[in-house]
């Protein structure tokens, strides 16, 4: 096995990897080759530029509540808090240390490396608006027109979505269309912006993890942040399609489809004993779907969250 870290810093790297692997093939060589990359756009531009028909992608999402507690011995809140960056961890006894590590070490680079530099971007100051403007709206449904209104712009919903495609493709933000049965109607949706780490909402606050956690709005917010980053990333993955729900003023926080199995997830930080009127709602209009109710009096925040999301989506 030959593996190549950080393959994307080697100039025309998927021209001497296609070369080499047809060389390799042609000479029967039992070699298996694993590239490695940190820079997501880059990497599957090489893949799709050179090597169509060659190569499986094996997606390395953000670290799990369960990777995190098996590596640094994490509880919960501080899952939750400071999201799933292993880098970041050892500076969590710091505060404002760990949060300008995240903000200039990870944030910044992603954006200026992996984005700006390898994407057409003609608003580079409105991607950044965006980004931040997502990380503090995480886990609403904005319209892309109140969208421009805040990020005060004169540009259009269709330079928008591209930037939020863009985002999410760096493993950052991301917007999940509404769950409607057919594909041009969740397409034309309002997005639910959804931050793919936690970490990204909570080092620009500059706040501590108890300031956070007193705060019953914020944390409530950070729960269902986290709870849909642990859906997002394994969406990525391909383990399912992830939605939101909305009918006039019945919701639903999340909508998993694995294969024939539609999965309804509502999300609550605090008490709560009975069914929400969103899971009622969805599951009449979907009489195939389950639902489930992660915390209040359903399945608690950190066994969801422990468990990987086939354990949840899967019939």
């Amino acid at each position: 096995m030959l593996v190549l870290d950080e393959i994307q810093k080697v100039p025309g790297w998927s021209e001497a990897v296609k070369r080499l692997w047809d060389e390799d093939t042609r000479l029967r060589r039992a070699l298996k080759v694993v590239i490695l990359g940190s820079a997501p756009l880059l990497v599957q531009r090489g893949l799709a530029e050179s090597l169509a028909g060659r190569f499986e992608v094996l997606q390395l999402q953000h670290w799990s509540f369960a990777e995190m507690r098996e590596a640094f011995g994490w509880s919960l809140d501080t899952y939750i808090f400071y999201g799933g960056y292993p880098g970041a961890a050892p500076l969590v006894g710091e505060p404002s240390r760990w949060a300008r590590y995240v903000l200039d070490s990870l944030v910044e680079t992603t954006i200026a490396r992996d984005v700006l530099l390898l994407s057409r971007v003609d608003k580079p100051a409105l991607l950044r608006r965006l980004f931040e403007l997502g990380c503090r709206y995480s886990g609403q449904i904005l319209s892309y027109t109140r969208m421009l209104g805040q990020l005060q712009d004169a540009g259009n919903t269709t330079t928008l979505a591209h930037y939020l495609d863009l985002l999410a493709a760096a493993g950052m933000l991301e917007g999940l269309q509404k769950y409607a049965g057919a594909a041009v109607r969740q397409r034309g949706s309002s997005p639910k912006l959804q931050v793919l780490n936690t970490a990204l909402m909570t080092a620009p606050m500059g706040l501590a993890l108890e300031e956070a956690r007193a705060d019953r709005e914020l944390w409530g917010q950070l729960v269902e942040s986290a709870v849909g980053a642990h859906l997002a990333n394994a969406a990525a993955a391909g383990v399912c399609t992830l939605f939101y729900w909305r009918d006039r003023n019945r919701e639903v926080d999340f909508v998993a489809r694995a294969g024939r199995t539609l999965t309804a997830i509502e999300v609550k930080s605090g008490r709560f004993r009975e069914v929400p009127p969103g899971l009622v709602a969805f599951a009449e209009a979907h009489g195939a779907a389950r639902t489930l109710l992660v915390g209040g009096d359903g399945i608690a925040i950190g066994e969801f969250l422990a468990r990987p999301v086939e354990h949840w989506v899967r019939g």
